[in-house]
């Protein structure tokens, strides 16, 4: 009779020659499932945590977000919410996905053939070449009714890409703030973008005229009226970027599809 006690089979195993085959491939068999049920339980233990670290990252962004846009903290006070909630949109749908957010990187999806589109050569006013199929965007809630919405919008610039921020009121229409996220245009120059005077130009500005063209832009000199705001001088350039930012991210195959959503009232989580 063959003796199966486990402990009789390890003492037989370990007896065999170092240059046993069959020690070395039961000793690597042993060795691989051991560590296999140390990283599941790692995997396992270490979950909670990592969930909490991104919890903290994700609020940590939103925080800087919203420290960089004064106008969102006074929105944020008087609505008596002090968070936002984010999520991933399919910009093909406007719908809500299941993309985590935390661990989402828009900036690699654009560069991803499985998750991006080409952008049509008449329609990319921003210079982007591709757009990610999904975006990051938070929103402000007053129970089921959206009241704000934040969108990421970028263009090509002068010397870089101008990534920003532009917050709409519960309209869809009209501009709550607008934040410079990163730029690297001409310092002095096309960087006073960043400047929270000129940022503080966009509140209560328009996005579009009522037959729904998108008509607001950065002008030369002074803004005439709700759908322009005021050039830096100098920063022709990189003002005409922000402006195509608006437009492209604004429109059809940027954003358009989930603001027709919101609009509707027909966006949901």
């Amino acid at each position: 009779m063959v003796d199966l006690n486990p402990f009789s089979l390890w003492r037989r195993l370990l007896a065999l020659p170092n240059e046993s085959q069959t020690k070395t491939i039961a000793v690597a068999f042993i060795v691989a499932t051991v560590c296999s049920v140390l990283v599941s339980s790692a995997a396992v233990l270490l979950a909670p945590m990592q969930e909490a670290n991104r919890a903290a990252e994700r609020q940590a962004r939103l925080d800087a977000m919203i420290a960089s846009m004064p106008a969102m903290a006074e929105i944020l006070e008087a609505s008596g919410v002090d968070t936002l909630e984010t999520v991933v949109v399919d910009l093909r749908s406007g719908e809500v996905t299941d993309i985590d957010p935390g661990t989402f990187d828009a900036r690699a999806a654009a560069t991803d053939p499985a998750m991006s589109s080409e952008i049509p050569r008449e329609l990319d006013v921003a210079g982007l070449g591709r757009r990610a199929d999904f975006a990051p965007i938070n929103i402000l809630r007053e129970g089921d009714v959206v009241r704000l919405v934040i969108l990421p919008i970028s263009a090509s610039g002068y010397q870089s890409t101008i990534y920003a921020n532009i917050a709409l009121e519960d309209d869809f229409n009209t501009v709550a703030a607008l934040s410079i996220v990163e730029q690297g245009e001409t310092p002095g120059l096309g960087s006073r973008i960043e400047e929270p005077a000129w940022q503080a130009l966009w509140p209560g500005k328009q996005i579009a005229d009522e037959s729904g063209s998108i008509r607001l832009s950065v002008v030369r000199g002074r803004a005439s009226n709700a759908f322009e705001v005021d050039g830096i001088t100098g920063a022709t350039r990189t003002g005409s970027a922000v402006s195509a930012a608006v437009h492209f991210w604004l429109g059809e195959y940027g954003f358009g599809p989930v603001l027709a959503r919101l609009r509707e009232g027909t966006f949901a989580p």
